[in-house]
């Protein structure tokens, strides 16, 4: 038996894999490539199926499991995984409130504010630099934390009694604190 190397095919196609499968089945051509997954390559597992074009650049493992991430995930892979989903969509994804947003909300940095982008439709953008201490996970994308997403969504005028559930909810559940609690019910928008 022959033993692979660490650059054949096969080891890429774990390597492929295991990358695809925590987003959900779903990998960029530039993720690709830094595992040599060039795009002749990407071609032939096109040609053959195993794998399937979602949007430009962004590729899906024919045979992965559907899940409910699977958009998230796309437009996620679209902002180069620099974006966090923040606002109505991440009340949303953290349970908090009956927010349900009709467009996904993501926040990419500063740097980006500058560029010209086709964004895909059913996206709000915001701009700002979010550090990593404001940011975790829901799933295979990522998300503000509690306190920034309530905060967030005072300064973009989401209605008050989702804003007042989501304080309600956050604080029961341990994600924010009472005095938080109590300071972001006090913050003006939050009453109007």
């Amino acid at each position: 038996m022959m033993a692979r190397s660490d650059s054949s095919p096969e080891t890429r196609w774990d390597d492929l894999y295991g990358l695809a499968e925590a987003q959900s089945g779903h990998f960029s051509a530039r993720q690709a490539a830094d595992i040599g997954f060039y795009p002749q390559r990407l071609r032939k597992y096109l040609l053959s199926k195993r794998i399937e074009r979602v949007r430009r650049g962004i590729y899906r493992l024919t045979h992965f499991p559907p899940s409910d991430d699977e958009e998230l995930v796309v437009y996620w892979l679209w902002t180069e995984r620099e974006g966090v989903y923040s606002g109505e969509t991440a009340l949303n994804l953290h349970e908090l409130s009956n927010a349900l947003p009709t467009r996904q909300h993501i926040t990419l940095p500063e740097s980006w504010r500058s560029r010209r982008l086709r964004v895909p439709k059913g996206i709000v953008l915001h701009f700002s630099d979010i550090p990593d201490t404001e940011r975790t996970w829901a799933g295979p994308v990522p998300v503000t934390k509690a306190q920034r997403t309530i905060e967030d969504c005072i300064e973009m005028h989401v209605q008050p009694d989702l804003i007042e559930q989501a304080i309600a909810q956050a604080k029961a559940r341990g994600l924010i604190t009472k005095a938080t609690a109590t300071k972001l019910a006090k913050k003006p928008d939050s009453r109007r």
